[in-house]
Formats: structure tokens, C-alpha cells, sequence
């Protein structure tokens, strides 16, 4: 099991998601929960499609952290 980093952005009029390790793969929901479930079926729509094409799935290289800076 790979554990694939999604990016999810408040647009102001909803939310969008996208995985910076899977190139083209995005998503949007009308709430938070609704883009992450959509995201998820994404995921699993786009690496599917990969391995039915004969493609290696790519290792994540992305990841996440918060830094602190003062205001």
C-alpha cells in the first residue's frame, strides 16, 4: 500500500484537491468532505487506468510540512 500526498485548496466557492505526485489527477467538492471522497475516487480512477496502460505507478516523492515564521 503507497500512501499518495493530495493537496486540498479552499477556492472560495468550494474546494479543489490534486496529488502532486500523480500528474493530471484532480478533484472538487462543494465541502471538504465531498472534495477528499472525490479525490479518492480519482486516485483510485487514475492509477487504475495507469496499471490497465502498462504504466509503473510512481513513488510518491512529495510530502508535507508546516513551518513557522513570525507575524
Amino acid at each position: 500500500m503507497k500512501k499518495i500526498l493530495i493537496v486540498i485548496e479552499n477556492t472560495g466557492r468550494g474546494f479543489s484537491a490534486y496529488s502532486p505526485d500523480l500528474e493530471g489527477c484532480t478533484a472538487t467538492g462543494a465541502t471538504r468532505e465531498e472534495v477528499e471522497q472525490a479525490m479518492v475516487e480519482a486516485v483510485r480512477f487514475h492509477v487504475e487506468g495507469l496499471k490497465k496502460e502498462g504504466y509503473v505507478i510512481p513513488e510518491p516523492k512529495s510530502y508535507s510540512k508546516f513551518i513557522e515564521i513570525k507575524e
